[in-house]
């Protein structure tokens, strides 16, 4: 059950309602609160179809429906022979690794470069 109200509890709850509002009292409170409940849904759902129907008339097509094309990402041919510049041969650095296409910084126990996705060259410990 959920926050670890037992089914003994909930008769612990309802005898103690049952004593404090009485048998005529207890029809009308149980109406009032299913109102409010009712009413709660009703206005989160007015007020998602409301955030929905804004959300959909942005004004351009393309705020609209976003596209998630995946960027282009060139892969190196292993069995080509690569050109370095003297930068990108420098030793890797003690503070992490950097990337020999992009030069883009990465963790020490990285692989991969993190921000263009090639494979690292190995370290010599």
């Amino acid at each position: 059950m959920p926050f670890g109200i037992q089914p003994i509890h909930i008769v612990i709850i309802i005898v103690v309602a049952f004593l404090i509002f009485g048998g005529n009292k207890l029809p009308e409170l149980g109406r009032s609160a299913g109102k409010a409940i009712s009413e709660f849904k009703k206005g989160t759902k007015e007020m998602t179809d409301g955030f929905r129907e804004e959300v959909g008339q942005s004004g351009t097509p393309a705020a609209a429906a976003p596209s998630f094309q995946s960027p282009s990402l060139s892969i190196p041919n292993p069995s080509a022979p690569t050109q370095t510049t003297p930068s990108q041969s420098a030793p890797v650095a003690s503070a992490g690794r950097f990337c020999i296409q992009c030069g883009a910084p990465n963790p020490a126990e990285a692989r991969f470069c993190n921000s263009c996705g090639t494979k690292l060259p190995e370290q010599n410990v």
